[in-house]
């Protein structure tokens, strides 16, 4: 005879504690780096193109590149974190970015400086899925959503070292010497990563998988496809994040010099404040969402309306620029578009079982890096055909902010239904107690 009792915890919950902070704090630190990387064009925008003699459409060609080998290698680099581990690919991607920073403070053409930024993409996209496993290895489930968000801030604070750091080398000690420079950093993580990271804790190896080949690839990718919650993940990302991630990573300097007429240090500023209000607004979205996880939707749609309605205020405001209180405001909300971006990762999670958690990452976090490369190419379009006209050119936020949260609505049911059913499924596992 025996009786049933609950689980106490869920097979491989890791515990956390102090040495998971340090193993993640160095994974952190290489996306930390790798931000720093990808976001130092956007204070350099002006500078690059005088440097290559390049329009608006050429210029929105750098991000736009470096954004499509990042989305495109976000499935890839699921499935070799799966495989491979976080250590041996985040090393990997501290290698290629190093590469394609130090690539690009020394191209002497617009071709190789385009070929850098590919290849800093490439390494940039090996990072932040990379970081998410490592938490997911180290720390207890339940804290997953604090600390994913916890993860973006400390990305965006490498957006703030491009916006404070790097603009301040660049003007002061010229293009080379501050991208060069800069690079070091990679350098840095590399060896960390090589000497003290860590997989996982002791006695949390993951099961090994058998599976090897194109088959298994197909496996995981469509079992990730098939769960409602993928899907409703990468639509969250899609679009909430790209409205900032365009703003910082291209075009809100032109925008704010050109269009508003401000200077590059207000200009600056303001860029600042977008990093600083997602780093604030990073942390009470996790709070909140660890407590209640039914707030991940409402705070997501919440945010796409609100950064909508700014927009639109913005652009259509009476007269050629907008005052400055509303240009203040804009940029504190598009602070929300980053941790927004993360509750995609919270519908993704919990939808998907360890040994597929890279994978469904990689989808999920697709969907913003594919609408931020959109964005970016319509807006050097729509600028090129318009005479720069940025009221017209950023009318393309709203069309793929009406796409977004079409799909989201449309799936919203049916992954909410998937994930009681996981819960329910995982309440009814017991264990088997002899009786006394």
């Amino acid at each position: 005879m025996s009786v049933m009792t609950p689980k106490a915890t869920l097979p491989g919950d890791p515990p956390g504690g102090r040495r998971a902070v340090t193993v993640w704090s160095i994974g952190v630190a290489v996306y930390f780096v790798a931000v720093i990387f990808r976001t130092s064009l956007g204070v350099a925008g002006l500078d690059a193109a005088d440097r290559f003699h390049v329009n608006a459409s050429a210029l929105s060609t750098f991000s736009i590149l470096q954004l499509l080998v990042y989305a495109g290698m976000q499935i890839p680099v699921g499935l070799l974190v799966d495989r491979l581990g976080t250590k041996k690919v985040l090393s990997i991607g501290a290698v290629l970015f190093t590469a394609g920073q130090l690539g690009f403070a020394f191209s002497p053409s617009y071709g190789t400086a385009l070929a850098s930024r590919a290849l800093l993409g490439c390494g940039d996209a090996m990072t932040f899925i990379s970081v998410l496993r490592l938490g997911s290895r180290w720390f207890p489930a339940r804290r997953g959503p604090l600390v994913a968000q916890l993860a973006g801030l400390v990305g965006m604070a490498g957006n703030l070292v491009s916006t404070l750091v790097i603009a301040q080398l660049l003007h002061g000690i010229g293009w080379t010497p501050a991208f060069a420079g800069s690079a070091f950093a990679g350098v840095v993580v590399l060896v960390l990563t090589l000497l003290f990271l860590k997989d996982h804790p002791e006695g949390y190896e993951p099961e090994p998988s058998p599976h090897q080949g194109a088959a298994y690839v197909r496996r995981q990718i469509a079992a990730a496809w098939r769960e409602p919650g993928t899907r409703l993940g990468m639509w969250v990302h899609f679009t909430t994040q790209f409205p900032a991630m365009v703003f910082l990573l291209l075009w809100g300097m032109p925008f704010l010099v050109e269009a508003q007429g401000l200077s590059r240090a207000t200009a600056g500023e303001l860029l600042t404040l977008v990093v600083l209000s997602n780093m604030a607004i990073g942390l009470v979205y996790g709070q909140i969402v660890a407590r209640h996880h039914a707030a991940r939707l409402p705070l997501a749609l919440g945010t796409v309306g609100v950064t909508a309605l700014l927009w639109a205020g913005t652009l259509a405001y009476p007269g050629a620029r907008a005052p400055m209180w509303l240009l203040v405001v804009l940029c504190a909300v598009l602070g929300a578009c980053g941790p927004a971006s993360m509750l995609g990762f919270d519908f993704a999670r919990p939808a998907n079982p360890p040994e597929r958690q890279g994978t469904a990452s990689g989808i999920t976090n697709m969907g913003g890096f594919i609408a931020s490369m959109t964005t970016l190419f319509a807006v050097g379009v729509l600028l090129d055909a318009t005479g720069d006209d940025y009221g017209v050119a950023f009318s393309a936020v709203f069309v793929l902010q009406a796409l977004g949260v079409s799909q989201i609505l449309r799936l919203r049911g049916r992954a909410a239904r998937r994930e009681r059913e996981r819960l329910v499924a995982s309440r009814v596992e017991t264990v088997h107690v002899p009786a006394a």
